[in-house]
């Protein structure tokens, strides 16, 4: 039970959902998705099971072995959350960075595959004992773990060598006749060598695809083309609102789209990462509603559900 539950408490800033979307932006992974948060939390959920274990009568608890195994129950937590495209503010409060390896999607197929595996081992291992007479390993169920994580650790490093690549061809071409200034590959949750690249140049957002591996083939002009919004008052009233000022450091690629209104203007801000290809969903969307003065009305931020993202 300590290791659930000090591998889960890094997720209690979800509640912030509850106190409005600019405190949960505020918030969203960074305290408790932290090293010092992680390691705060350890502390406080090893200090509760010390307390109500340390008078077992048979085995009371140590509060340095409680320590341990919820340091390894944080610390777990944060490992599955950098190899996402989500990432966290890993060095908060030294530091508002997010930290992000972009190699493998929320839902991948092929990690679910592996801890089928490692769960489905045992099983096989104890079924081959059988068939041949020989006495049941006692350790099977932690053989299966150490080769779905040998596995793992394999088959991230492979993502990453993937992705360093599919960056380096989205660098090293021109789209449309501009130069990139800032690229980023984003993976597929079906194959490893499928690559969703986001490319920003001195007017546009690009979104293209990268395939790598044998007879493939990169053609930039074959992107799509995101045109980034002429300066305007409305895009500048907006950008002074909360919502914004909280929802821009945590996109990667913002982009931004001014709407004519009955009555006024509405700007939405999103964060191309986030697309309707392998995610279940397009992310999140910031908007600000304003008068014809720039007065701001409304502002908000909500979530885009899948085929819903359309930013041109």
């Amino acid at each position: 039970p300590m290791l659930l539950v000090a591998g889960y408490a890094p997720d209690v800033d979800w509640l912030t959902y509850f106190m409005g979307a600019p405190v949960m932006f505020h918030y969203r992974r960074a305290i408790t998705h932290s090293l010092v948060g992680a390691a705060a939390l350890a502390v406080l959920v090893a200090a509760v099971f010390w307390w109500f274990g340390r008078k077992h009568p048979t085995a009371p608890l140590r509060f340095w072995r409680a320590l341990a195994v919820c340091g390894i129950g944080a610390g777990s937590h944060l490992l599955l959350d950098l190899p996402n495209r989500y990432g966290l503010r890993l060095f908060w409060p030294f530091s508002d960075q997010w930290v992000a390896w972009n190699i493998i999607d929320t839902v991948d197929v092929w990690v679910l595959a592996v801890l089928l595996l490692g769960m489905l081992l045992p099983g096989l291992f104890r079924l081959v004992s059988e068939e041949i007479g020989a006495r049941p390993e006692r350790r099977g169920p932690q053989r299966g773990a150490i080769v779905a994580l040998v596995l793992l650790a394999a088959y991230a490093t492979g993502k990453f060598v993937l992705q360093q690549r599919a960056v380096q061809v989205l660098s090293a071409r021109l789209y449309h006749g501009d130069a990139p200034l800032d690229v980023g590959a984003f993976p597929s949750y079906v194959s490893p060598l499928a690559w969703r690249g986001i490319v920003e140049t001195e007017n546009t957002m690009e979104e293209v695809e990268v395939r790598l591996g044998p007879g493939s083939y990169f053609d930039p002009d074959r992107s799509v083309t995101n045109y980034k919004p002429e300066p305007s008052p409305m895009l500048e009233a907006a950008r002074q609102t909360r919502t914004f000022a909280e929802f821009i450091p945590s996109a990667r690629f913002p982009l931004a789209r001014v709407v004519r209104t009955r009555d006024g203007y509405r700007v939405e801000l999103r964060d191309l990462r986030f697309s309707n290809d392998s995610t279940r969903w397009g992310g999140f969307v910031a908007i600000v509603e304003m008068d014809e003065e720039m007065h701001v009305r409304k502002e908000s931020i909500s979530s885009v559900p899948q085929g819903k993202q359309n930013t041109r």
